[in-house]
């Protein structure tokens, strides 16, 4: 075979990949996003009653504070919590090392707010979003929740604790200026969350149950 004809066949094989790549993720993104739409609230009046709302870890600042999009996130849960559409409060970050803690932050901020000790629940070891509702779901022994966080992440926090198993809805706590990097993100976050659930991820620790029922005093 001529080798120009080798090259076009090349091309248009490379072509076609790119192709259903894209399609792929598009699928994917789609999915997501209208499977989830009813689960999902911009709303908080008019969102159900859970076991637990669920702030999703985000970053904190050099001095020890919340970053904007994390504390619009744990301000959206107090509104829930003060609202009585659930009696726990479930904080779950990225506690993997001594200098790096996403959770007590967020403790000292819920309770200088007037939320009780006792319903505040840490998960230390929330490193992404799919660890965080695996953990939720097997850990904490949450059957339903509300999930506060920003639109670009409400979709895929929500669709992957369903497919978990959880009756989960989710709370738009957009109040910033959302950049739009974080959407750019999502495109192919939500591929990976795809990945996770199909092959079902293990996250990387486990360990003792914590009854989101008990006392969050009993597990700093």
């Amino acid at each position: 075979m001529p080798r120009h004809e080798n090259r076009k066949r090349l091309f248009l094989f490379t072509a076609l990949g790119l192709e259903l790549f894209v399609i792929g993720i598009f699928a994917v993104n789609i999915t997501v996003h209208t499977w989830t739409r009813q689960y999902r609230y911009d709303d908080a009046s008019q969102a159900p009653a859970a076991q637990v709302v669920l702030i999703p870890g985000a970053a904190i600042l050099l001095n020890g504070g919340l970053s904007p999009i994390f504390r619009d996130r744990a301000d959206a849960a107090i509104g829930l919590y003060e609202a009585k559409k659930v009696s726990k409060i479930l904080v779950s970050g990225d506690n993997s090392t001594l200098s790096h803690n996403e959770v007590n932050p967020v403790r000292n901020y819920l309770l200088g707010k007037g939320v009780p000790d006792q319903d505040i629940f840490l998960d230390h070891a929330g490193f992404d979003t799919y660890s965080s509702m695996y953990r939720a779901r097997d850990i904490f022994g949450v059957t339903s929740v509300l999930i506060t966080t920003q639109s670009f992440h409400l979709p895929r926090a929500v669709f992957i604790a369903r497919r978990l198993g959880i009756e989960a809805y989710g709370v738009n706590a957009d109040k910033g200026t959302i950049l739009f990097k974080n959407y750019v993100r999502e495109v192919f976050a939500q591929e990976k969350a795809v990945l996770d659930l199909i092959v079902q991820r293990k996250p990387k620790y486990l360990g003792e149950q914590i009854p989101i029922t008990g006392d969050g005093r009993l597990y700093p």
